[in-house]
């Protein structure tokens, strides 16, 4: 599968095909065909793993803070990373164009998004256990669209203060501190 990311990175969708696969991986293209039941379900495999690969950083980042402040410094820096890696930027923008061509890529991704929507309302409920499962849910669903937002704007705008909005975000997540 890193294979067929590396070239979702390089070229778009246009570039994956089941020749470029094995050429690359140095597979038999007609296994390659079989295991997957063809191009389309290749292609589904590789959104699958390049929407794993896209939004882990983030995710995997700010899951691993103990607390609000910690969880702040650390997106601090991920978004700033992540916004300046061009691999990256490519594949988040592959994942995203591919829905528009092929539905099925769209469930992939909706699912990866709504799997990290979910380890994101299950860590808010760590660090504020008085929130309600709906509160837990609805700021997931804020935190992701912040994140993604941030991202975005990053790359479009390299001197982007995201200083205070991470602040409010360190808010949201139950440090009043972080907004002072």
């Amino acid at each position: 599968m890193e294979a067929g990311v590396a070239l979702l990175i390089e070229g778009g969708w246009a570039a994956v095909t089941t020749r470029a696969l094995a050429a690359r991986s140095g597979a038999n293209a007609g296994l390659i065909h079989y295991h997957f039941g063809g191009l389309p379900g290749l292609r589904l495999a590789i959104a699958e793993r390049a929407g794993e690969r896209a939004l882990a950083p983030v995710v995997d980042a700010l899951l691993g803070a103990s607390d609000a402040r910690s969880a702040i410094a650390t997106m601090r820096s991920t978004i700033s990373r992540v916004a300046t890696d061009d691999q990256m930027v490519r594949l988040a923008v592959e994942l995203v164009s591919g829905t528009r061509q092929d539905p099925a890529l769209g469930v992939a991704l909706r699912e990866s998004l709504r799997e990290a929507r979910e380890r994101i309302a299950e860590w808010l409920g760590d660090l504020n256990p008085e929130w309600t499962p709906a509160q837990r849910g609805g700021a997931a669903v804020l935190v992701a669209a912040l994140l993604d937002g941030l991202l975005l704007h990053r790359e479009l705008d390299d001197e982007l203060p995201i200083d205070p909005a991470l602040a409010v975000l360190g808010t949201l997540l139950g440090d009043e501190s972080c907004g002072s």
